[in-house]
């Protein structure tokens, strides 16, 4: 599994915000993040959101955000817009729900897919949610402290 990006972003936009406008905050790319077993990515939203807490970290496909451009005839928008912690290559993420698995030397348990919401719409394009359902990436627990970096 190749590693293109890794965000991390310090608030909420869309998560408990329905009903009401998206925030702001944006999403920073980082170099290197470091992963809390139990807890999520260090400087995330989402780090130490609840004890066992299934989305500790989120992967999405390059490959899934190619064809969603193409189909969407978009450019110019980055892999961030759909908020999840890190961007892959080489690897059906599906075929990880469940199992454990290991990159750069840190453990993870694929729990489910990271589903896509009514925001993608907003978001990216008018018709993404239902684009992306069955291929919006993969949410995971961190079971071991490690450093992710960019390959």
């Amino acid at each position: 599994m190749q590693i293109l990006h890794l965000y991390i972003s310090p608030e909420h936009n869309f998560f408990g915000h329905h009903g009401q406008p998206p925030g702001q905050a944006p999403m920073i790319e980082v170099d290197s993040v470091e992963c809390i077993a139990g807890k999520g990515l260090t400087g995330d939203r989402f780090f130490d959101f609840k004890e066992d807490y299934k989305g500790q970290v989120t992967f999405f496909a390059h490959e899934e955000y190619e064809r969603l451009c193409a189909q969407f005839q978009t450019a110019n928008v980055p892999p961030s817009i759909f908020r999840r912690n890190i961007i892959t290559r080489g690897v059906d993420l599906n075929t990880l729900i469940g199992r454990e698995f290991e990159v750069q030397g840190v453990r993870f348990f694929g729990t489910q897919e990271s589903a896509p919401c009514h925001w993608m719409n907003e978001a990216f394009a008018e018709g993404a949610e239902a684009a992306m359902k069955g291929q919006g990436g993969l949410r995971a627990r961190i079971l071991s402290n490690g450093v992710l970096r960019r390959t």
